[in-house]
């Protein structure tokens, strides 16, 4: 780069500035040209399988793929090459990551013109060969030249065959998508006039429509593991709501409360371990349909076309899990409402028990500032008897030492009256101070 901008300078070309480059930059250009068509002649066999994987064991199989790579004197694919290919047995293998899985894909030269004759004992798919995880998708694909013998027919199923044409009838495609002895789903394409360049595009479609279909389907067998639940809870959310419009009580309520809190955790659970099922399903289903379109697909008189197949099978399968999905949505709904009408009943039994305590705590303070006064008036009593005892017995002493003071119980008569008043003015005066400190 540079020597080509110091060798515009120098030619009298202004060079252009360099510009700081997002770091996403190169890959955003290399998307463009990876998982490109490679072209493919007759006679050809394609053997394809894909695996699910996790983010460990895709890490593990991209280590053991550069290995294998490189025991064949071949560079292995990059830390974050998603697609890479390999020289082998006088064909290619292709090594590619997906977010959920990951393929192997190996097209070589054809024994035979027979369809679906032995595959050659060279392919990479023998006893060294490590797979990466489960596999989901397992096909074989025969590229042939296009005879007019229709012995081939006798390797597919009459019920399920599916027969079309693509590329604008310059090939014919045949598949019943049933398994063989090896496991592999078999596909025949007859070339009748594609270039490799097609016949490459049209098998990479081919492989890839195979592979999103089965994958599709995986959120059919998590709708059809869902149903049984989402029955079950909504039997008891009905259940439930029968019992509301009878109970009363904030025991019977709580006990309802907690019973919906509980369906309401179980429907969550289960939406959120499908919830990227269903959107992968989804997502995939739509590449399925994008790679019908671009097949060119034509139909050929009294056979089945490969669209009509599929969406006749796969269209249902998706409704189901968007019919899962819709219940999942409308249960919650009906779950948070009943929870919240049942949680404002117990908030109001909870409000009543509390008047309740309130009440029952200001009867019981008004009880205790009676007892309070009766306690201080008979205080007053005792306090007063016990003073005008002592005034009396002062008096008693007074007279004994010949002092000049009225009779013993005359003066102590006369203390009473002057004594209840004032022990009552302190009484009151130390209440007071209280109620004052109180405030």
């Amino acid at each position: 780069m540079h020597e080509v901008s110091k060798a515009r300078s120098q030619n009298g070309a202004t060079p252009l500035p360099h510009f700081e480059t997002h770091p996403l930059r190169e890959a955003v250009v290399g998307e463009v040209h990876a998982r490109p068509f490679r072209p493919i002649t007759v006679p050809r066999v394609v053997l394809h399988y894909g695996f699910t994987t996790d983010a460990e064991q895709s890490a593990k199989d991209r280590a053991w793929f550069s290995d294998f790579c490189a025991s064949h004197g071949a560079p292995g694919p990059g830390p974050n090459a998603r697609y890479h290919t390999l020289p082998f047995a006088g064909g290619t293998l292709s090594w590619e990551r997906h977010a959920e899985f990951t393929t192997y894909t190996w097209d070589g030269p054809a024994a035979s013109e027979i369809p679906f004759a032995n595959v050659p004992s060279n392919h990479p798919f023998g006893n060294a060969f490590r797979a990466p995880g489960p596999m989901i998708v397992a096909s074989r694909l025969d590229l042939l030249a296009h005879s007019p013998s229709e012995e081939w027919r006798a390797h597919f199923d009459p019920v399920s065959m599916t027969y079309f044409t693509v590329q604008e009838g310059n090939a014919k495609v045949a598949t019943d998508f049933r398994t063989d002895g090896n496991g592999l789903t078999r596909y025949l394409v007859l070339n009748e006039a594609m270039n490799p360049i097609q016949a490459g595009a049209v098998i990479q479609r081919l492989l890839e429509l195979e592979t999103y279909r089965n994958l599709s389907l995986l959120g059919l067998f998590e709708a059809i593991r869902l149903h049984p639940g989402i029955e079950t809870i909504e039997t008891e959310l009905m259940q439930a709501t029968e019992k509301m419009q009878n109970s009363s009580g904030l025991d019977a309520n709580r006990d309802l409360l907690d019973k919906l809190s509980q369906l309401g955790a179980s429907l969550e659970a289960g939406a959120a371990a499908t919830s990227y099922r269903f959107g992968a399903s989804r997502a995939y289903y739509d590449i399925v349909n994008a790679r019908l379109e671009s097949l060119d697909e034509g139909g050929i008189p009294g056979e089945l076309t490969l669209s009509a197949f599929l969406k006749r099978r796969l269209a249902p399968a998706m409704s189901t899990c968007r019919s899962v999905e819709d219940r999942q949505s409308a249960l919650s709904d009906k779950l948070a409402r009943a929870t919240t009408s049942l949680r404002t009943r117990v908030n109001v039994d909870l409000e009543q028990q509390n008047r309740s305590l309130l009440e029952s705590m200001n009867r019981r303070a008004r009880l205790q500032l009676r007892l309070q006064q009766t306690v201080e008036g008979l205080s007053v009593a005792a306090v007063s008897y016990y003073v005008v005892g002592l005034i009396s017995y002062l008096a008693h002493g007074a007279t004994d030492a010949g002092l000049p003071v009225p009779r013993p119980g005359v003066t102590a008569a006369i203390a009473v009256p002057l004594v209840v008043l004032l022990i009552w003015m302190t009484v009151r005066r130390i209440r007071t101070r209280h109620n004052e400190k109180d405030d």
